[in-house]
């Protein structure tokens, strides 16, 4: 008599709010802001009435009000008209090919580069340049120059990242996490935290290894939190270009016990963030003043992410708050270009009593 396991159709997310102990705040201009930034977003374009929906329940102007929550009015307008058009970049890079993504760089770096200058007919040619000349008389030079710098990492990124899906490559942990730092579009994110504020930061400040590393923390954990949160999206469609992916195929691991590692490795980045913060060196008081409201904007960012994840629709539908109380996410039914992943004969083996036994373990 044979017996064949079944494969499982539930997983437990790691308890990461819980792990997060920074205070969680809202821009007061967030409702104005949402409102005008969708009509800026929805402005001479073609997206269908499901595409409309979808952004409406992506809430992006939450989440920016949630990472942004001491800016003014114009600067979070600025701030979440990059944010939708980000997510907008993230769902054109989805269905584009390595040609296509190269055409999508081309017109948004030198619209970045010649925001008064350069022409294409591509709407994005008209959105990036309508953002940015409102960021750029409050911006300091060193603020442009990083979003510009990291706005060219994202590409080049989003580059090799479809070249890997064209040819169904899974990349290993490593490469993974380097290129990760960039696809997320958090780099940029981190520059506007410095327009949102006001703040003008010497570069030998921002280059400082603890900055550095304050970032790259925050990066990680609003990343690989991410990767979490959108495994079961991503999973249905195919899509491998996921930390969760990346370890199951690397550690031959069920998904349950790569959800658990890279949950390991979120709380421990959160520990990284603190453990930095308590060391960053003084540049005397004004310096020192802005670089406490750059952390604490990373740190906006690490909690508002969190919080968002599970208010927005983009990764558990209407569910979010279900599962944001109980963790527990129930597997999208796989699509017929799922790749097959080296799962453990133990996956199929976790019933749900099992997963509530681990749960309140």
């Amino acid at each position: 008599m044979s017996i064949i396991a079944a494969l499982p159709t539930k997983f437990i997310l790691p308890d990461l709010i819980s792990h997060c102990d920074f205070k969680l705040r809202m821009n007061r201009h967030h409702k104005q802001a949402t409102a005008e930034s969708k009509r800026w977003l929805f402005r001479g374009d073609n997206l269908s009435q499901k595409s409309r929906k979808a952004i409406h329940g992506l809430k992006a102007g939450q989440l920016t009000s949630m990472c942004y929550p001491d800016a003014g009015f114009p600067q979070l307008r600025v701030c979440c008209d990059f944010m939708n058009y980000l997510f907008h970049l993230d769902n054109l890079s989805d269905d584009m090919d390595k040609a296509g993504t190269k055409s999508i760089a081309n017109v948004v770096l030198n619209s970045l580069h010649h925001p008064y200058d350069y022409y294409s007919p591509a709407r994005l040619n008209r959105m990036t340049k309508d953002f940015y000349k409102r960021m750029l008389p409050t911006a300091s030079r060193g603020t442009s120059r990083r979003f510009i710098e990291t706005m060219d990492f994202f590409f080049q990124a989003v580059h090799v990242q479809a070249i890997d899906r064209a040819k169904g490559v899974v990349p290993d942990l490593e490469s993974y996490i380097s290129l990760r730092r960039d696809t997320s579009g958090c780099k940029p994110c981190w520059a506007l935290i410095e327009y949102a504020n006001n703040l003008d930061i010497p570069d030998e400040v921002m280059e400082h290894p603890i900055i550095q590393s304050l970032g790259e923390a925050a990066n990680d954990l609003v990343t690989w939190s991410n990767d979490i949160f959108s495994y079961n999206v991503e999973q249905s469609k195919g899509d491998t270009h996921n930390m969760i992916s990346v370890v199951m195929h690397e550690e031959c691991l069920d998904i349950q016990c790569a959800v658990d590692f890279v949950g390991e490795l979120c709380k421990q980045s959160i520990d990284r963030f603190n453990e930095n913060r308590r060391h960053i060196p003084s540049w005397g008081s004004k310096i020192d003043k802005d670089v406490a409201i750059y952390v604490g904007g990373l740190a906006d960012w690490i909690v508002g992410s969190l919080h968002w994840s599970f208010d927005t629709t983009r990764y558990f539908q209407k569910s979010g708050r279900e599962v944001k109380r109980t963790r527990v996410v129930s597997l999208f039914p796989r699509s017929k270009s799922f790749s097959k992943q080296c799962f453990s004969a133990a996956a199929g083996q976790l019933s749900l009593h099992s997963l509530e036994d681990r749960k309140h373990s």
